[in-house]
């Protein structure tokens, strides 16, 4: 979960909705629905991958008022298509983490891009809002996460010293994409109707499908042998294959449980800020034309933090790199919370610095601290999961501050409340590093107490090889 560099923009109407009682004006087309303030950035992958490509998806907010009831229910049927896809690529998470261990990262990635490219170029031929609930909020949305969830286990196969400098290089190219992505997509919306800006995004999956193919894993990959095939029936080894790659062998560890469900809770409120930041300067800041100010400010201090991080969570032994994103959540509770305080625009952009520098310390190093928790070889799963529990809070996070919004007629609440979950999210991960040195010290006590307890050797030497031991182990 990871937000994948998405602030709201003034772009490109999502699709066209007949209402034919809707008499014409000047300003519209006859037979269309007016869409005043429904905004739309597509998820794109972003191209900057360390060996090879990889996707980090963007999904755009989706932002209205209505005129009338009918006219509302229209708009919230059409916001779901957008809202889909990106709960898919969340949603997906733990399933891609069986792909990934089953079939690589470099199979599982590229099929993944290939599904996202085949979901992205068909709706540009359709105008159907059913149909592109299929294929926008299903097949773009899966496509993604298949493609998206593999470039984070991939570069542990290569780094382990770097692993943090390393993910931050490449996480930092995805910041140069969310700050151009937006210009790029008003331009396309401006000139070209959003049929043709589809076919145009989707040649980016196209291209991430062939970048995908540069995955080359080098651990090696589990495989049964014939002896063992022998022994179990049909049904045996399909219950094995199952238990083998749809486990919950992560949540065995205390320290993995509570550092997903610490992110999972700080997830609630970590969308909000992106997403209604630019409504938010409409009303308070109307004067103010150079609202894409605020998304250079957040892209261009996400991937500075993303160097930074990367760079300084090599430094800092074992779990202790945990408390990085206890920072990162804190300082971003407190900014979403310092927001209605802003009585000037400047202020609000030094809010929006610290917001894009704690988006960077937070996405880099998940997968370095996934990676330390459960180990190389369970790591895809263990980051799977954590970005399934993830996907709750983070859609749930938006709305529930647009209701906010709706009952008290302004931002200021909404924000508030943003800023609750990564506190409470930031204490609970404060605690991941202590328990994991306690387990540490125990384990070691009870080592000492096996190695004084042991039972002196037989005096008469080992036994023979056949011979039944005295006392069998437990």
């Amino acid at each position: 979960g990871v937000r994948e560099n998405l602030v709201g923009g003034q772009e490109f109407l999502p699709l066209s909705i007949t209402r034919p009682t809707l008499p014409p004006s000047p300003q519209r087309e006859p037979g269309l629905l007016p869409l005043p303030d429904y905004n739309l950035q597509p998820p794109l992958p972003l191209l900057a991958r360390c060996q090879g490509g990889v996707s980090k998806s963007q999904v755009g907010n989706w932002d209205f008022y209505h005129h009338s009831l009918s006219v509302f229910v229209l708009l919230f049927s059409a916001a779901w298509v957008g809202a889909l896809a990106m709960g898919m690529i969340f949603f997906c998470s733990p399933i891609v983490s069986i792909f990934t261990d089953r079939l690589g990262c470099r199979i599982t990635a590229t099929a993944g891009a290939a599904v996202a490219f085949i979901g992205l170029h068909t709706s540009s031929f359709t105008s159907s809002l059913s149909l592109r609930y299929f294929t926008y909020g299903i097949l773009f949305g899966c496509g993604c996460s298949f493609a998206f969830q593999p470039s984070l286990v991939i570069l542990g196969h290569y780094f382990q010293r770097r692993l943090g400098l390393a993910n931050g290089v490449v996480s930092a190219g995805s910041s140069i994409f969310s700050m151009s992505f937006p210009f790029l997509i008003k331009m396309l919306g401006d000139k070209i109707k959003l049929a043709q800006t589809f076919q145009v995004l989707s040649t980016f999956m196209f291209v991430l499908m062939l970048l995908s193919l540069t995955y080359r894993p080098l651990l090696p990959s589990s495989q049964d042998t014939p002896s063992k095939r022998g022994v179990h029936t049909l049904h045996q080894r399909f219950l094995a294959q199952l238990r083998k790659y749809f486990n919950m062998r992560v949540f065995r560890q205390r320290t993995y449980r509570v550092w997903a469900f610490g992110i999972a809770a700080a997830a609630l409120g970590y969308f909000v800020p992106y997403v209604h930041l630019m409504k938010y300067v409409e009303e308070e800041f109307s004067e103010i034309k150079e609202t894409w100010v605020l998304l250079v400010c957040i892209g261009a201090t996400s991937g500075l933090g993303r160097l930074v991080s990367g760079h300084i969570s090599d430094s800092i032994p074992g779990l202790k790199k945990i408390y990085l994103q206890v920072l990162s959540f804190l300082l971003l509770g407190l900014m979403s919370m310092m927001i209605p305080l802003c009585r000037d625009f400047g202020g609000l952009i030094v809010v929006c610095l610290f917001l894009g520098l704690c988006d960077g310390f937070f996405i880099t190093i998940m997968a370095p601290i996934a990676f330390e928790l459960v180990g190389p070889m369970q790591a895809s799963q263990a980051i799977g999961y954590l970005l399934g529990m993830m996907a709750l809070p983070m859609i749930a996070g938006p709305p529930i501050a647009g209701l906010l919004h709706n009952c008290f007629e302004d931002y200021h609440v909404a924000f508030y409340f943003a800023g609750v979950p990564p506190i409470i999210g930031a204490v609970i991960l404060f605690f991941v590093p202590l328990m994991h040195q306690r387990m540490f010290k125990k384990e070691q006590r009870d080592s000492s107490k096996d190695k004084m307890l042991a039972p002196d050797p037989d005096p008469n030497g080992e036994l023979l090889p056949g011979s039944p031991s005295p006392e069998e182990p437990i």
